[in-house]
């Protein structure tokens, strides 16, 4: 992956802050005193790992149960789940419930092989939307899926569910990254950029301008727009922390059928955790080097004062910490994350949630460039005022989601969200000046500190109301999904900017003098956008081997842009576009699948809530992708591999016109060829791994206005990335140990101008590898400690690339950890 560089590589390398809304001692008094009357005055909790879901099977006993499930022959035909059942229980002896006697008429592919009985149970149902759990030794349970639930990756101790995917994972035609709540746990994950970094083809950014928070590629083409929590975007500029996650996952390839705008690369899927019917108590206390505080807890509890099927649960996070090697650099948050569900378990399902995490930080926007290359100053240079600079945002997310389940061969989903984002920013971006030439000795250059700032509030209103449905035209199978969206978005930002701002020396930077410099108010934003949308996608399986997938979504997204600070200006934009998908699916056993998919996506000129001169006459940019892939759940392992090569092309990429920088022309096509594979799960009863590696070659294809950048990549695309983590189980009991790598190509700053107009090489951030380790022991039956250290060899590399300044990441650092699962009052 990083050796020898082919010609064409080498050619190109050539060529005023307020207080915390809170006192912070008064925000940890209040967890420690929550964690303190929880670990005494509950005694009747029943024993479950604090981050596990109730159908896993206690710690202690993870390794019986996969052993204590023999492989064995199958020979049962496709037919009603009935008759399947009964040869499945007849085979093995466990005994199955259907709670739902509807549940008995669906159709199921039946399995042929040697397997597991969970093996085998995963081959009956799937494509079926039925879904199992172990709920006593020898006895499963099965459950329709909601729509939100309708793809479960059930792993040794972890299940995880996409959104409106309605087949299992093997018969979905695309490429499915799911990072679960156990590897976050075991990497001690603390943001959701964290979370990403095991998902090969994603590549890190640091902020746009005014636009703070959670920054990516995916597949090569920029993701920060694409980001949904429980099938609902999340487009708020900050920065995500997954205490309140059951898993991530990302969806690569154009997803707009199913999410609408954007998705070029494809999609990141937040799946929160949902309340339960069996009582748990735990969390996480953890503290380490460079000041890190951080506090997690889950807590759910039945509340039978409302009904037998009525459950609640409560997610708290407090974080407090530095950054290693970064000096000022603060990272400070906290979130409260209720849910009340009414109806668990039944047919019908309320649930009322509500997300709010704030955070009070210290931002960093690293190093400048020097030229065609990040300066070579020391790490822990920060050129911006410790006591100026601040990044303070708000996130609030309100969802009231209504299912209902008829007669276990369709579902309906209505959810209604209201989400309120507040980000009030000042941070300084270290640029070299003007008249600095790239023979100017370090020691004698003043950095300019470019004030970026900005006060905004935005509000998201949406509904979505989706159908799943499962029937039968003659012996053939419909797997239909179907949806209506209507939403309203705000974006009011107001930015100032500065003037006779203090430089600073490069070498030695100050960032402890005070901050001046004179304000002015240069732009006051007002932005509405309206999206209306409709969807439909069917997949129809002729037999057992093959399955046809077709879809369509037509999406208007109309926007109103007004700017009143002078000169003033107001812009409208209404875009309409169908998205298509098609598919197919050839299975030579039940546990493979072979696929070829197609689909297309679009991104409006408005896509970010805003317009200008430069883009409110520019249609909307269009992509496709092409993509053939193979999955397999490798028999007689609790493993799947997947592979896939793929093409994604944009035409009319927006360009600005180099003759006129307020108007942007459709002048230019990209590209991405690649390939990508990942194995998961378990390459022995003790040895877990989740590894994948993405080749990316991506290029300017045509240019009509930037010619000199045809042929070079796209901004921030490494050409190779891969991640590993892996843990096992010493024999002696109690004792865990993991490893992780992660690498990452040398990426490039822009893919207009990929050169440095002085020296003429290639704008690029260098290559890096960075290895992580972790230790766990278990204390007691309900408690283990952990031992996290990350970026073991200390290494200077440049994590987050712009074209204007580059974040350098995080050195050596280490943090220990106490997990608690407290037992219930029978000593279980």
């Amino acid at each position: 992956m990083a050796g020898k560089p082919s010609r064409r590589s080498e050619k190109r390398r050539k060529n005023k802050t307020d207080e915390p809304r809170w006192p912070v001692t008064f925000k940890w008094v209040a967890m420690g005193t929550l964690v303190a009357y929880t670990a005494i005055g509950s005694q009747t909790i029943q024993v479950t790992q604090a981050q596990e879901r109730p159908q896993d099977y206690p710690r202690s006993s993870r390794s019986e149960a996969r052993t204590a499930l023999p492989e064995r022959r199958f020979e049962i035909p496709p037919g009603p789940l009935d008759e399947v059942l009964g040869s499945f229980e007849k085979t093995n002896g466990l005994r199955v419930l259907v709670p739902n006697e509807a549940l008995r008429k669906i159709l199921s592919p039946g399995v042929s092989g040697v397997y597991t009985d969970e093996q085998a149970m995963s081959r009956i149902l799937a494509g079926t939307g039925v879904t199992y759990r172990f709920v006593s030794a020898g006895i499963l349970r099965l459950d329709l899926a909601s729509v939100s639930e309708s793809v479960t990756v059930t792993g040794d101790s972890e299940s995880v569910s996409l959104a409106k995917l309605p087949m299992g994972p093997l018969d979905t035609p695309q490429t499915i990254n799911v990072v679960p709540q156990k590897i976050m746990q075991e990497e001690g994950t603390t943001t959701l950029r964290d979370a990403l970094r095991n998902v090969a083809g994603i590549s890190l950014a640091a902020g746009e301008g005014g636009a703070q928070g959670d920054n990516l590629t995916i597949r090569g083409f920029t993701a920060r727009n694409d980001i949904f929590l429980d099938g609902m975007r999340d487009f708020g500029s900050y920065y995500r922390d997954p205490f309140d996650m059951e898993s991530v996952a990302v969806l690569q390839g154009p997803s707009s059928v199913l999410f609408g705008r954007g998705s070029t690369g494809g999609v990141v899927s937040q799946t929160t955790k949902t309340p339960h019917l069996e009582p748990t108590v735990g969390g996480t206390v953890t503290f380490g080097t460079d000041g890190t505080r951080r506090l997690t807890m889950d807590m759910d509890e039945p509340v039978t004062a409302l009904g037998d099927k009525t459950a609640f649960r409560l997610n708290l996070m407090g974080n407090d910490s530095q950054v290693a090697g970064r000096n000022i650099a603060l990272n400070r948050r906290y979130g409260i994350a209720p849910a009340i569900t009414f109806g668990v378990g039944t047919p019908t399902r309320l649930t009322f949630s509500y997300l709010r995490l704030w955070e009070d930080d210290k931002p960093d926007y690293g190093v400048p460039w020097f030229f065609n290359q990040p300066a070579k100053v020391p790490r822990n240079n920060y050129y911006g005022f410790e006591n100026g600079n601040y990044l303070k945002t708000d996130a609030n997310v309100g969802t009231a989601k209504l299912e209902h389940d008829f007669s276990g061969t369709m579902t309906l989903r209505s959810q209604l969200r209201y989400a309120n984002y507040n980000r009030e920013a000042l941070i300084t971006e270290p640029q070299i000046p003007t008249g600095v030439t790239h023979t100017t000795p370090l020691s004698n250059i003043a950095v300019t500190r470019h004030e970026i700032a900005v006060n905004s509030v935005e509000s998201f209103l949406d509904e979505q109301t989706d159908v799943v449905a499962l029937f039968h035209t003659g012996a053939v199978r419909h797997t239909f999904v179907a949806g209506v969206e209507a939403g309203r978005e705000t974006s009011d930002p107001v930015r100032p900017t500065y003037t006779n701002v203090p430089s600073t020396p490069l070498l030695a930077p100050n960032p402890y003098e005070a901050p001046s410099g004179a304000e002015t108010i240069t732009s006051i934003v007002h932005t509405t956008a309206y999206t209306a949308a409709a969807y439909a996608l069917d997949t129809i399986s002729l037999g057992s081997k093959v399955e046809l997938t077709g879809g369509v979504r037509w999406d208007r997204f109309s926007t109103d842009y007004s700017q009143s600070v002078a000169p003033a200006s107001a812009f409208n934009r209404v875009d309409e576009m169908p998205s298509w998908r098609g598919a197919i699916v050839y299975k030579p056993k039940s546990n493979a699948s072979i696929y070829f998919d197609y689909g297309t996506s679009f991104n409006p000129s408005a896509e970010t809530l805003a317009l200008s001169a430069a883009s409110a006459n520019t249609p909307p940019e269009k992509n496709k992708t092409y993509e053939l892939g193979s999955k397999w759940d490798l028999p007689n392992r609790r493993l799947t591999l997947q592979a896939a090569i793929f093409r994604t092309d944009k035409t009319n990429a927006r360009e600005p016109d180099p003759n006129n920088p307020l108007l942007n022309v459709l002048g230019g096509n990209q590209r991405v060829d690649g390939a990508q594979i990942q194995l998961s799960g378990h390459l022995t009863s003790r040895w877990e791994i989740l590894s994948s590696y993405a080749y990316l070659h991506s290029e300017v294809v045509s240019s009509k206005f930037y010619p000199a950048s045809v042929g070079y990549p796209l901004a921030n695309v490494p050409q190779n990335t891969f991640n590993l983590w892996t843990t096992y189980e010493l024999p002696w009991q109690g004792l865990e140990f993991g490893a992780g790598e992660n690498f990452v190509d040398w990426r490039t700053a822009s893919s207009t101008l990929p050169l440095d107009p002085t020296t003429r090489l290639l704008k690029q951030v260098p290559s890096y590898w960075v290895s992580n380790a972790m230790g766990r022991y278990r204390l007691a039956e309900w408690m283990d400690i952990q031992v996290n250290v990350y970026n073991l060899a200390d290494r200077y590399y440049y994590d987050e690339p712009h074209p204007a300044h580059v974040i350098p990441g995080a050195g050596r650092s280490a943090t220990a950890s106490l997990n608690f699962r407290l037992p219930n009052g029978k000593g279980q």
